[in-house]
């Protein structure tokens, strides 16, 4: 069984939580609810949940604020927000999971599953940095956490070079010519990382537009990065390349 706390300033998103996940999440013990960040931070210490749902947006100390304060903070996070939130992304880059109200009860149960499966994450302090550091800097989100088989860990998004599909995980190769095998898809390594950086080149590539040294013509073509590594370019992907590069 999962232990778990809601916190969140509203009345009726706490009901309407509670009931989601007595109906829909078997697995799930709640142990109590607060009202706002002062009394989470209470009910954190008193009962040590092993999952905490925390809204954003509350009056006095939000859930940010809330976090900061903390001293035990071995837990799973799953943040909830009644709108798209600015943060939405900076959370996405630590890896945390977060909730858009009305909550969908599929997006609930696939969250409580996903820490089923690895309960208490040894890693929520270090994800917690690189989300306040985001937050910080917020038209730089370049902290990004990524998970292999050793556990969970912080890489610079500036210092990706190029993202490789294997199957359904990823190798992404760095600057420093270190590379690292991730369990994320492609498709998901597209939709987090910055647009305006990042372009996908086919089915099995995304780049570090900052690392192509030169585009190569022909029926799709291919770059070469900096690092000397060709890639070829899918025919349907050149144009879009083209004017990315704004050649």
């Amino acid at each position: 069984m999962i232990t778990a706390i809601i916190i969140d300033d509203e009345l009726k998103g706490r009901i309407a939580l509670r009931q989601k996940i007595s109906s829909y999440c078997p697995d799930v013990i709640l142990l109590g609810e607060a009202s706002d960040g002062e009394e989470g931070i209470q009910l954190i210490e008193q009962v040590q949940p092993e999952v905490v749902f925390l809204d954003i947006e509350m009056p006095r100390l939000n859930g940010f604020d809330m976090l900061e304060l903390l001293v035990r903070k071995q837990f799973n996070l799953i943040f909830t927000t009644a709108y798209d939130h600015y943060a939405i992304k900076a959370i996405r880059y630590a890896a945390f999971d977060y909730l858009l109200k009305p909550v969908d009860i599929e997006e609930l149960r696939a969250a409580i599953d996903r820490i089923a499966e690895g309960k208490i994450n040894s890693s929520t302090q270090e994800r917690l940095m690189a989300l306040q550091h985001n937050l910080e800097h917020k038209n730089l989100h370049n902290k990004i956490a990524i998970s292999d088989k050793s556990g969970m860990h912080l890489y610079d998004i500036n210092e990706i070079v190029r993202v490789e599909a294997h199957s359904n995980y990823s190798v992404l190769f760095f600057n420093n010519g270190t590379k690292l095998t991730a369990s994320r898809t492609l498709k998901e390594f597209e939709e987090l990382l910055p647009s305006d950086l990042f372009f996908r080149l086919h089915h099995s590539h995304l780049i570090n537009i900052h690392y192509v040294k030169r585009y190569i013509k022909g029926d799709g073509g291919q770059v070469e990065m900096k690092n000397g590594t060709f890639i070829d370019v899918s025919r349907r992907r050149k144009d879009g390349l083209m004017k990315f590069l704004k050649f």
